[in-house]
């Protein structure tokens, strides 16, 4: 490949609605360009890295026997209303309708055709199959943003293990909880394995894999000690025991007229500290109204609270449904005394006294609270997010909270699918059972995005090896000058020769644009072929990653730089 017959468009200056970095520097290395919100077409070097990124997930699924497939990207609504997802995922799913007024969707996910096309599987003989794709994905992202990490248009690798009993979805589960550690192994980038909800998808159990990262939108709570890691949708702690006073016979009412929140009651002379206050919230599921209760120094975690109670999206409630159920507005709201409510509350809670919450009337709050006397309490269930510093509930050290890239998910569906969409085999004795299913899927430009924020500089990407666009670029200086245009030719030949994924530099251009261009698009190792080199015999080699520079005999530039990539590549 010559420099001067690729498209490579190069910019100096940031894209101006840019924050994350990778953004930032897949636009401005000529990567990607946006066509509108959340849409981006990939240029050449994006497609060559992708393609290499596909290439290393396809081998890793070969390897653990998948099959692969590529199925519709345009679904019929009848069968996502079979699944039931029609209604529960939300405005995220795109729908349209047909000439005819049929209900369509663009595929967000593919576990509804998969179980359909295991309808033809007829006995357990048939099984354990894993079957995957590599295939686009639509979503109606609300806030699509940060490039390739948030958008509404995008391709994933995802597979799906179908089996027999949840023995058999315990061993395809391990096997791509192994294959994800190689496949980010061989993409250059650390993650961690977490605990996860399962969200929209449903079933008994899922992980997530994530790379540290201030361009992330989710939060993980882990430990140091143990490993002990989760998404702050899932992780729980432990709190540090709190004692309480005896309390009093009975709540006692008393007049706070100037508190609406926490914060105002704990500085109020004659108030509560915040963790000795009840957080009373008001959360509709679906059509009902609920009474959500924290400690007043914990945040409510929604997603805990959807999959607590299979809502797949709880709404809180607004000033006037707060205020028809229990006469008074935000900042005055408490349990005590409420009945016909369903009322869920922390555990932190559970046998907590002598507390302080609103009395259900403007400008006033309880205190002496015994939760179990004085609360008809639904359940006590696990509701808050964990906090940085906090402990970990399986060792007791220390939780450290931070912002992460998910770029892999893995499943447990069980027979979620396969039983609303009839996809079952007869077993030994003839008898008719669902197939048991998982699901796994990496989102391809996330982790092409979530490489560049790990792997950067200053000077633009570093790609790893494995997954850049080229591995070598032959930088010559002066493309006018005879000898040395010939010298490049003979490296880049002999490169090209021995598998190496190489460009030629020929442009005419001052060497100070050609090294910024080669750095910002992040090639790994750079060979300058100059007249003053050549003079002496020597070939400049740059490796990217390190900034490390030293010179090598012309005639054995080739086999040094082959070693060095050879020895990267995984």
């Amino acid at each position: 490949m010559r420099w001067t017959r690729s498209f490579i468009p190069t910019l100096r200056d940031d894209p101006a609605d840019a924050e994350a970095t990778s953004h930032k520097l897949l636009v401005r290395a000529a990567f990607i360009r946006q066509l509108m919100a959340g849409s981006y077409s990939l240029l050449p070097l994006g497609v060559r890295v992708v393609n290499k990124v596909e290439r290393v997930l396809r081998e890793e699924m070969d390897r653990i026997g998948a099959q692969e497939f590529r199925l519709p990207a345009m679904h019929p609504g009848e069968i996502w209303q079979k699944s039931g997802r029609w209604d529960s995922v939300g405005e995220e799913l795109f729908r349209l309708k047909d000439r005819s007024g049929a209900d369509l969707c663009l595929a967000m996910t593919h576990e509804e055709i998969f179980a359909w096309l295991a309808r033809e599987l007829r006995s357990y003989k048939e099984l354990p199959q894993t079957w995957y794709q590599v295939q686009h994905k639509y979503r109606d992202e609300p806030r699509p943003k940060s490039g390739l990490l948030r958008v509404r248009e995008f391709v994933m690798k995802d597979s799906y293990s179908l089996g027999l009993d949840d023995a058999g979805l315990d061993h395809a589960f391990q096997q791509h909880f192994e294959a994800y550690r190689r496949i980010f192994e061989r993409l250059g980038v650390e993650t961690v394995a977490v605990e996860a909800s399962s969200g929209m998808m449903g079933g008994s159990e899922s992980v997530e894999f994530m790379v540290e990262s201030d361009a992330g939108e989710d939060w993980v709570a882990s430990c140091g000690a143990c490993g002990y890691a989760g998404n702050v949708e899932k992780a729980t702690s432990t709190l540090a025991a709190v004692e309480d006073g005896p309390g009093l016979d009975a709540p006692e009412k008393f007049a706070t007229p100037d508190v609406r929140t926490i914060d105002d009651l704990a500085r109020m002379d004659g108030g509560a500290p915040a963790d000795r206050q009840i957080k009373t919230l008001v959360y509709r599921l679906g059509e009902e109204l609920v009474l959500v209760l924290l400690r007043g120094d914990c945040t409510l975690s929604e997603q805990k609270l959807a999959d607590i109670t299979a809502t797949p999206e709880p709404v809180a409630a607004d000033e006037d449904e707060i205020r028809g159920l229990l006469n008074a507005g935000p900042g005055s709201l408490g349990g005590v005394g409420v009945s016909g409510v369903r009322i869920l509350a922390d555990e932190a809670l559970e046998g907590r006294r002598d507390l302080a919450t609103g009395a259900n009337e403007d400008g006033f709050h309880v205190r002496g609270v015994d939760v179990a006397r004085d609360i008809d309490v639904t359940g006590y269930v696990d509701l808050r997010e964990v906090q940085d510093g906090e402990a970990c509930p399986m060792c007791g050290g220390e939780l450290r909270v931070r912002k992460t890239i998910e770029v892999g998910h893995i499943f447990k569906l069980g027979t979620t699918y396969s039983e609303k969409l009839g996809a079952t085999v007869l077993d030994e004795d003839g008898k008719a059972r669902p197939v048991v299913m998982g699901s796994y899927g990496i989102g391809v430009g996330r982790a092409v995005a979530a490489i560049v924020e790990r792997w950067c500089d200053d000077s633009g990407i570093i790609w790893p090896v494995n997954v850049a666009p080229f591995e070598v670029v032959v930088t010559v200086l002066n493309p006018k000058d005879v000898d040395t245009m010939e010298a490049g030719e003979r490296l880049y030949e002999a490169l090209a020769g021995e598998g190496i994924d190489v460009v030629i530099d020929d442009r005419d251009e001052r060497p100070g644009v050609k090294f910024k261009d080669a750095e910002l698009v992040g090639i790994p190792y750079r060979a300058t072929v100059g007249p003053k080199g050549l003079a002496n015999g020597k070939v400049e080699i740059f490796r990217r990653r390190g900034a490390e520079k030293r010179e090598v005999d012309v005639a054995k530039a080739a086999d040094v730089l082959v070693q060095n990539v050879l020895e990267e590549r995984r």
